[in-house]
């Protein structure tokens, strides 16, 4: 009987958003041109990888990148599921405002912020403590359904975050050494145990594009 289930996440395509460095948490903005060029790219490279499911955040975002992948899909229809628990942290009062208005107009929670305190919130969101433990279960819980197959999940950068210190171990805290580019590859194995990381990163289907910080 399989005991494990392949796990492919991709970040979703830029946004204005994303250019503009303003955090976007759990708005719903869509893709930009550059980012719907990103989510071709990415179902072209992903067309002949045998996905068996196809799980998105709900967010249009993210949701338009699946769509992409899944209609690129050789051989098979896949219907993308949407799922709030692959959702972007939710930033609370930070949300719609850039990086340099947060530090200017809430210096210490910015700190906070900057700090990677795990039990730091901004008014109205999630710590990351709450979002590493709704990503985990999450994964576990669609994972868990698709024992000895390959399934795809889209989502955002706080999302492939969270995935990367889950399967490596670190804590929440842990200063960040890994890229969370807009649609890079990014294979994972799931068990009952937990996840173990295969490949992070692959970007090659962007022919050498900048790689974008996330905030979303």
């Amino acid at each position: 009987m399989p005991t494990a289930t392949r796990l492919i996440a991709v970040r979703h395509g830029e946004t204005a958003w994303n250019v503009e460095t303003r955090i976007q948490g759990q708005r719903d903005i869509g893709l930009n041109d550059k980012g719907r060029w990103q989510a071709q790219r990415v179902a072209q490279a992903l067309a002949e990888d045998a996905i068996d499911a196809v799980y998105s955040s709900d967010l249009v975002r993210a949701y338009a990148t699946a769509e992409a992948i899944a209609a690129a899909q050789t051989g098979t229809v896949l219907q993308v599921q949407a799922h709030t628990g692959l959702r972007e942290r939710a930033f609370g009062t930070f949300e719609g405002h850039t990086y340099a208005a947060i530090e200017a107009q809430w210096p210490d929670a910015s700190r906070l912020w900057r700090i990677r305190d795990p039990d730091f919130a901004p008014a109205g969101g999630e710590s990351p403590l709450a979002v590493m433990a709704r990503v985990a279960q999450t994964v576990n819980e669609i994972a868990a359904r698709h024992l000895g197959q390959q399934i795809l999940l889209v989502a955002h950068g706080g999302v492939m975050d969270m995935l990367y210190r889950l399967a490596t171990q670190q804590s929440v805290s842990a200063p960040r050494s890994w890229e969370l580019g807009n649609t890079a590859i990014n294979r994972l194995l799931w068990t009952p145990e937990g996840l173990t990381l295969v490949g992070w990163s692959d970007t090659r289907h962007l022919d050498g594009e900048q790689r974008d910080e996330f905030g979303a």
